[in-house]
């Protein structure tokens, strides 16, 4: 009996460190995240071509050269050679010629702020506070806290500032990490084309409450999306000045939830560090 608990207890053991593991940029569930793949792999060929055939040929030469093989002359008295200078030179140099192209066309091809063919884009206004995320839908008039809801296979527009220290928003499955700043706005397109929930979080370090600084991107059908939007202003607070006033203290883990309704230009004057527009337009009625 014991006997048979030992490799199976191996098996467990040996299982433990990828059980915190889950699909990330490897596993891509959207166009952005296929394509940065894609570079990743053609990069990872075209530089395992040159390290390939030195590893090879490193173990070739310690065999060969090895103190008991007779057969093997060392000969240290030769001159220079150009074609060993040349294949020496020539191989890395084109390396780097091909990683570089292909880093130039993926960049501008990738671009953050070039919009995706298709549809026409769901906007969505994102903010890093410490230490959560809300998601503002200006032409829906809600807005969510650490949960994105989208419609599968529509392009995403996003707008991303921050209220202090700078965060990095990233969803591994959908690619393109980008920063946002206060005072600044950055802009990111992404499209979901496989349903399901996606984990997203913040890649910059910004505090005691990292940790948790996490949300649920969720990507539905566009029905579904309909719904949860209409749902949403059904119910839950407003996004005026006192609702911003909330947001800004500080906050761990916090579980998602919606607003029913957001004060107009809330992300503009959220972008201009000034609250005040923000409370003067949305507690008299003219919210969304």
């Amino acid at each position: 009996m014991n006997r048979r608990r030992g490799p199976i207890a191996l098996t467990a053991a040996g299982a433990l460190p990828l059980a915190g593991c889950e699909p990330g940029v490897l596993n891509p569930a959207g166009a952005v995240a296929g394509s940065e793949k894609l570079i990743l792999l053609d990069s990872l060929a075209i530089m395992l071509a040159l390290v390939v055939p030195v590893i090879i040929a490193t173990l070739a030469f310690a065999w060969w050269f090895r103190a008991g093989n007779v057969r093997a002359k060392r000969r240290p008295d030769w001159a220079y050679s150009g074609r060993l200078e040349l294949l020496v030179w020539s191989v890395p140099a084109l390396i780097v010629i091909f990683v570089a192209g292909l880093g130039w066309v993926g960049s501008h091809q990738l671009d953050p702020a070039r919009p995706l063919a298709g549809a026409a884009p769901l906007r969505v206004e994102v903010v890093a506070f410490d230490w959560k995320w809300l998601f503002i839908y200006p032409d829906q008039g809600v807005a969510s806290v650490n949960r994105l809801v989208v419609p599968v296979g529509r392009p995403l527009a996003l707008r991303l500032t921050s209220t202090s220290v700078m965060n990095s928003f990233f969803v591994p499955r959908l690619g393109s990490q980008i920063y946002a700043m206060a005072g600044m706005e950055t802009r990111l397109n992404l499209r979901a084309d496989v349903p399901g929930s996606y984990r997203g979080l913040s890649a910059n370090y910004s505090g005691k409450g990292f940790p948790g600084m996490a949300f649920t991107l969720d990507a539905v059908p566009p029905a579904a999306f309909d719904t949860w939007a209409a749902d949403a202003r059904k119910g839950g607070p407003i996004l005026d000045g006192h609702g911003y006033a909330a947001l800004l203290r500080d906050s761990e883990n916090v579980a998602p939830y919606t607003y029913r309704a957001v004060a107009p230009h809330a992300f503009d004057a959220i972008v201009k560090q000034s609250g005040t527009p923000l409370a003067r337009t949305a507690t008299d009625g003219r919210a969304h």
